[in-house]
């Protein structure tokens, strides 16, 4: 049996220790706002009525702010310097 984003979801829960709260500002560090009504859907069994399935969209913001929680934000890129133009000369063949 494969594991769904809800499983995927709960394992790095258990692992990380976090608690509905940390969950909450990891997403909200990439802008995605979550509530804690919608985290206890998601972390319910499949049987149970208000039961929520965890969409692909929703497990990838979660990670990419868990990579931001976890590693910083990412340091802004340097610019690099761009050659100085060259004139571009033809070469002609002498007969």
């Amino acid at each position: 049996m494969p594991l769904t984003n809800n499983d995927i979801f709960k394992k790095l829960r258990v692992a990380h220790k976090f608690r509905d709260d940390d969950i909450i500002k990891i997403c909200k560090l990439v802008d995605f706002n979550v509530t804690k009504s919608e985290l206890g859907a998601i972390f319910r069994s499949e049987d149970h009525p208000k039961y929520m399935e965890c969409g692909d969209q929703f497990l990838r913001n979660f990670l990419n702010g868990l990579v931001i929680h976890l590693r910083g934000p990412m340091p802004p890129k340097e610019k690099k310097a761009t050659p100085k133009m060259t004139q571009n000369k033809k070469i002609r063949k002498r007969d």
